[in-house]
Parts: structure tokens; sequence; C-alpha cells
């Protein structure tokens, strides 16, 4: 495997888990509260694990064994920067523990209207998408292209039991944010 293939499988291996490990927590989130450390145990073990393994098992059709066209390599290392940017502003405007769903599973917290969130709802979830195009891009094969649509399914998935909560727990001023901010195509005013 190349050093892109190399790449594209480290952003599979940090992206691909997300929606499964968030399959965990958010459909028996009230469950969960009570025990916070098994769900994060619970969810880790559910997601990473078989993703990795599915992964390795899956190399050599996920990830070509010669270099990739240059267009592929700019485009795909530009989307994989461009995430990274993405998340250290995700991380700037909520910090750790919320990026792990410690929000979630205390049932505390305010609704994040700052920062990245002024302008997109889900910036972490785009980021990550954008991630997985680039590693696409980089692993140029039908099977890395048709793991991105399997994922991108189970994404918006995850979003809609994500979004569901939110409404339970914010209600109204949530669905004014939802009115006010895009879900993924940021905004280029801020919204207050």
């Amino acid at each position: 495997m190349t050093f892109f293939g190399w790449l594209a499988a480290i952003v599979l291996f940090l992206q691909l888990p997300i929606p499964l490990y968030w399959f965990v927590v958010h459909p028996l989130v009230r469950f969960w509260r009570t025990r916070p450390t098994a769900a994060y145990v619970v969810g880790l073990l559910l997601s990473w694990p078989p993703v990795t393994a599915a992964v390795i098992v899956y190399r050599r059709e996920l990830f070509r064994q010669d270099l990739p066209p240059v267009a592929s390599v700019v485009a795909g290392l530009a989307l994989i920067a461009f995430e990274g940017w993405i998340f250290w502003r995700v991380h700037h405007d909520l910090g750790t523990a919320r990026l792990v769903g410690k929000t979630e599973l205390t049932g505390g917290g305010e609704m994040a209207r700052h920062g990245i969130y002024a302008r997109i709802r889900h910036p972490r979830h785009t980021g990550s998408f954008l991630a997985i195009v680039g590693a696409c891009l980089l692993a140029g094969t039908r099977a890395t292209w048709i793991v991105a649509a399997v994922w991108l399914v189970l994404t918006l998935v995850a979003i809609s039991l994500e979004e569901r909560e939110l409404r339970a727990h914010f209600g109204a001023a949530y669905e004014d944010y939802c009115r006010r901010v895009p879900p993924f195509l940021p905004s280029l005013t801020k919204q207050r």
C-alpha cells in the first residue's frame, strides 16, 4: 500500500466509526445517563474494533496499490486538511468533553450557537464527510466510494437521532436555531 493509501486508511479509521458510536449513545441516552462510563466503553467497542477489522480485512479492495493521479492527491489532501481545520474549530468552540458526548450523557449543557455553530449546525459531521471524500480520492477504488456512501446514510440517520434529542431537550429554541442555521453548508452571515 502506498503512503496515500495509508493516509486514507488512517482517515477511515478515525472517521468511519463515528456514526456507529452515536447509534449506541443517542437511541438509549436515558439509559446511558446513569452509566456514562459504560456508554463510552460500549460505544467504542461497537464502533472502532469492527471498522478497524473491516479496513484490515478488505484493504486490498479499499486501497489502490499504485499512486493516485496528482489531481486526486491534491484534492484529497486539501479536503483532509480542511477537515482538520473544522475539527480544530469545533474543539475550540465546544471543548473535548462535548465532542465525545459528555453533554448527551449528563443531560445538561447549553445549545451551542457561537463560533462555527453560528454558521452551520453540524460542522463535525460535515468535516468528517469532507475527510472521507478526501480519503476516497487518495484510495482511488470503487469500494471506498461505496463505503463512503454507506457512511453518509448512517451519519444522516445518526444526525436525525441527535436532532430528535436536541428538539426534546431545547424545544422551541432549537427549532428557531434550525430555521436560522443550515445543517451542512455554512451560512455566509453569522446568525444570532
